[in-house]
């Protein structure tokens, strides 16, 4: 795969996050081009000056990178005619929300030596090419994973396109602790989200509930407003994550409820000042920057998952003289830091 400055690449579905990427691409003057299964929306990106196709492989033919972005049930049929369209230099990444189901089926593809699952994490409630934004991924952890399979100079390639172009901040991550990680931090979210805003729907006091709801209740059910097959989708592809980690919220709630039957001032106190701590800590965590140089590849990936499982990101890859180079941001405790 060559520099990531002037390649050939292609989204393929171009809802918020594809469509988001394509505008991005197209912004930088890179020679992009999407595809979409709606004519509409093909229609609506070319009345904005935008390339598409009207047919999948012709999208993707002759690319050096292909971003995919439909929908996760729809990704193995989408992989594996991908596959037959792009040559064997051709990187193939996804911005699917589960990551352990699609690089298999990347696998069977036939892809797996140049498939690099991915996650950008960013989005709003809304969804379509209407409400894409070029600026989108600006800033947001991007999760790209380094599979021992894939050639670590396709994998730098790609986390300099994504810090380069999309100003992103590439956090990697295995596979099975992404799909772990996002549980908890989104699908899970979705899910309480959904069963308040349910439980509102089902509620005697429902009216007045809705008269006066305040920030509280509005940013709690914000997600529940996301396309419910949309959802639905990321729920089913991640299930047996997400059900572990429903039971873990499960138990914080049972013993909350609990110490609330009993009347133990103390210790729901104490749980509330631990959660808030949580919450005081993402919104000042203090950061350090490091730089890590690299010969060997075997090194390289272990240095990647560490950064990952502690909470960093890379900033910057680039090669120099043979050398790789990284530069992260690690959290100030974190071991890799030392």
């Amino acid at each position: 795969m060559p520099d990531s400055a002037g390649n050939r690449l292609a989204v393929v579905g171009t809802g918020l996050i594809g469509g988001s990427l394509l505008l991005r691409l197209h912004q930088a003057g890179h020679e992009v081009i999407g595809w979409d299964p709606r004519a509409e929306t093909r229609d609506l990106g070319r009345s904005w000056g935008l390339r598409f196709a009207d047919r999948l492989d012709e999208a993707v033919a002759d690319r050096a990178v292909v971003f995919l972005c439909g929908p996760l049930v729809a990704l193995p049929e989408i992989l594996s005619e991908v596959a037959k369209a792009t040559s064997d230099d051709c990187v193939v990444t996804d911005v699917g929300s589960t990551k352990l189901g699609v690089t298999e089926a990347a696998r069977q593809a036939g892809l797996g030596h140049r498939f690099v699952a991915g996650h950008p994490m960013a989005g709003t409630e809304n969804a379509g090419l209407a409400s894409a934004r070029p600026d989108l991924l600006v800033g947001a952890p991007w999760v790209l994973c380094p599979d021992p399979a894939v050639d670590p100079v396709r994998y730098r390639a790609l986390v300099t396109l994504v810090t380069d172009v999309f100003e992103a901040r590439v956090a990697p991550m295995e596979a099975g602790f992404h799909d772990e990680v996002v549980a908890l931090s989104s699908h899970v979210p979705h899910v309480l989200a959904g069963a308040l805003a349910g439980a509102v729907a089902r509620s005697p006091v429902r009216e007045g509930v809705l008269s006066l709801a305040a920030g509280s209740f509005r940013d709690g059910t914000r997600v529940a407003g996301t396309p419910s097959a949309r959802t639905a989708d990321m729920a089913l592809q991640n299930r047996r994550a997400v059900l572990r980690q429903i039971n873990l919220v499960r138990s914080v709630l049972d013993e909350l409820a609990g110490n609330l039957e009993r009347d133990d001032a103390d210790a729901v106190l104490s749980q509330f000042e631990s959660s808030r701590a949580v919450r005081l800590e993402l919104l000042s965590r203090r950061m350090s920057r490091v730089e890590r140089r690299f010969d060997g590849a075997t090194d390289e990936r272990s240095f990647l998952v560490a950064v990952g499982e502690q909470g960093g990101y890379l900033t910057d890859c680039s090669v120099e003289a043979g050398t790789v180079v990284y530069r992260a941001l690690l959290p100030e405790d974190a071991p890799v830091t030392r």
